[in-house]
This record gives structure tokens, C-alpha cells and sequence, in this order.
């Protein structure tokens, strides 16, 4: 009888673990949540060299070590992550509107911090948008 019982608890806590992974593996590969207002939202902050330095130190500072130095993904944290940091050089990125990457940035989910707080003037995170747009191909 403490045999049959002991094989019940086993299967249940081996069910509890392999449910929570999944569930935790689902939310890690989900899209992004967009709202409408920034589907189509444009950057305020024009694309020059000004924009361009400061998006880059702001870059360096609070995103490279996670999606490394030109944007690839390969930054020092990224091998830590549960979700990958992405690869920025990509034409499936460079698709994204400005407004769309402003969004995730801004808000971040899981893995990404949300830079509201970090980064509270939000011209700052238009540069870093606009630096972004740096790591083509």
C-alpha cells in the first residue's frame, strides 16, 4: 500500500513539473501584445548624429549586455536569459515599425525589461530606436 502510494505522489509531482514547464515554455514563445496606438506610431525624434551618439551610449548602458554590441544577440548576460535576446540585424526586425519597437522597449515582458522607469525620457528611448536601425545587414 506506501509502494502504490509513494508511485501516486511521484506521478503527480513528475505531472505538476512537466505542466509548469510547458506552461512556462508557452508564454516564452507568445507575440508580442501590441497595442493599436503604436502600430503605426512614427518617431518624433529625427535620425541624426545627435540621436544616433546618444542612442548608442544609452545602448551600451542598458542593452548591450544582453543583445550584444551590434545587436546579434550574443551579449555576455544572453546565454542566461529563458528567452532569446533576438537578432536586430534581421530584415523580420527591421520590418518592425518604429512604434512597435518603441512599445517593447518602453514595457518589455519576461525576460526584456520595460525601460519606463530607467529611461523616463522618452525621446531618449526614440534614439535608441533610431540606433537600432544601425545594425542592418
Amino acid at each position: 500500500m506506501k509502494t502504490i502510494s509513494s508511485i501516486i505522489s511521484i506521478t503527480l509531482m513528475l505531472c505538476f513539473i512537466c505542466l509548469t514547464q510547458n506552461i512556462f515554455a508557452q508564454t516564452a514563445n507568445e507575440e508580442w501584445k501590441i497595442p493599436d496606438k503604436y502600430q503605426k506610431m512614427a518617431n518624433p525624434v529625427k535620425a541624426d548624429a545627435g540621436s544616433l551618439a546618444e542612442g548608442k551610449a544609452l545602448w551600451a548602458k542598458h542593452c548591450q549586455s544582453c543583445h550584444g554590441k551590434t545587436g546579434l544577440g550574443d551579449g555576455s548576460k544572453a546565454a542566461q536569459l529563458k528567452t532569446e535576446p533576438g537578432n536586430f540585424s534581421k530584415e523580420s526586425f527591421h520590418k518592425q515599425p518604429d512604434g512597435i519597437l518603441f512599445y517593447k522597449t518602453l514595457e518589455g515582458r519576461e525576460d526584456m525589461p520595460g525601460f519606463k522607469k530607467k529611461i523616463p525620457d522618452q525621446s531618449e528611448i526614440w534614439s535608441i530606436i533610431n540606433y537600432l536601425r544601425t545594425f542592418k545587414k
